[in-house]
């Protein structure tokens, strides 16, 4: 059996998701990757040496510059006929284009791939984590998307894979990018950080969610930042650090949760942390329910101490 694995990208380095799903398609057959982009030879030359990877796809064209799903989407569909499963992982880019691809072909997905079984059944959690659904297909095409976090990243040295320029598919046209805001951070990725700090709307505003989560997650090392949809939509913070079931699922070594409740949408994108230490006032709040270590106290009095002890 051969997988095609679609990259992730920005034409110039390789996403480290994209390692995750090599390790995850590993037990399925051969692995082939499809880099899609523009003027983006640094990523195609990067992917051919995974480890596991017997070849790369490179399709060079303008109108794949940007990654949109409408124009990668008929290429992929293309070339799912010498392949049987479509492949990649669960991150915004990947639930964008890949259920296109699976209706395109009018195939079945599993989305949010935690395990496989056998090369016909895969485990994935559904109810925001609570329930995790094993679902079997026995047809000869699949497309799947892979959670991360659950899969080791393959190593990025020590393969060389054949690469193959393949014929590109027209501009379809029907959608453009019209803006990408990205924020600029010295702090490791969320999805990739070994430490994350994380606050909820208890901080009360977008200064004081600055001021004491920035010093502890300095005192940490330089950890991640993250944050609770309810202390985002307030605008506490971006987008970006967005933590839980409609934004980024992360399993770091440690997840402080601070003012944070322990809302089932927000314990979908973290339960998966090897320790979790959680800092909140009411001493019946859910997140307690899974941490390993938990503070009852007023945040804004134990996180200067906590930070403070950490810097001592």
């Amino acid at each position: 059996m051969t997988i095609l694995i679609v990259a992730e990208h920005d034409n110039k380095q390789l996403n480290p998701a994209t390692l995750h799903a090599v390790t995850a398609a590993a037990g399925l057959g051969e692995i082939h990757i499809l880099v899609v982009g523009s003027n983006m030879i640094q990523v195609v030359e990067s992917a051919a040496k995974i480890k596991g990877v017997s070849k790369v796809l490179a399709a060079d064209a303008a109108h794949f510059s940007d990654g949109l799903a409408e124009e990668i989407a008929p290429l992929m569909v293309k070339l799912a006929t010498d392949y049987c499963y479509i492949v990649s992982t669960a991150t915004a880019f990947g639930k964008n284009l890949m259920p296109r691809v699976a209706a395109l072909l009018d195939v079945p997905q599993i989305s949010d791939v935690t395990e496989i079984v056998d090369d016909k059944t895969f485990v994935h959690p559904i109810y925001a984590g609570n329930v995790f659904e094993t679902v079997q297909y026995n047809g000869d095409k699949l497309v799947l998307t892979f959670r991360s976090t659950a899969f080791d990243a393959a190593d990025v040295e020590g393969g060389n894979a054949e690469i193959v320029n393949v014929e590109i598919t027209e501009a379809q046209n029907i959608s453009r990018l019209v803006e990408r805001k990205l924020i600029q951070s010295d702090r490791p990725e969320l999805t990739q950080a070994s430490i994350v700090v994380s606050g909820g709307r208890a901080l009360g505003s977008a200064e004081q969610f600055s001021s004491v989560l920035t010093p502890l997650a300095d005192a940490l090392g330089g950890a991640a930042i993250g944050a609770t949809r309810a202390a985002v939509d307030a605008d506490y913070a971006p987008n970006d650090y967005q933590v839980g079931q409609t934004g980024k699922v992360v399993a770091p070594q440690l997840y402080v949760a601070v003012g944070i409740s322990g809302a089932i949408q927000h314990t979908a994108g973290m339960q998966d942390s090897r320790v979790i230490v959680a800092i909140n006032k009411d001493p019946d709040a859910a997140i307690f329910n899974i941490a390993d270590y938990g503070i009852v106290g007023d945040l804004f009095e134990v996180v200067p101490k906590l930070t403070a002890a950490l810097k001592n």
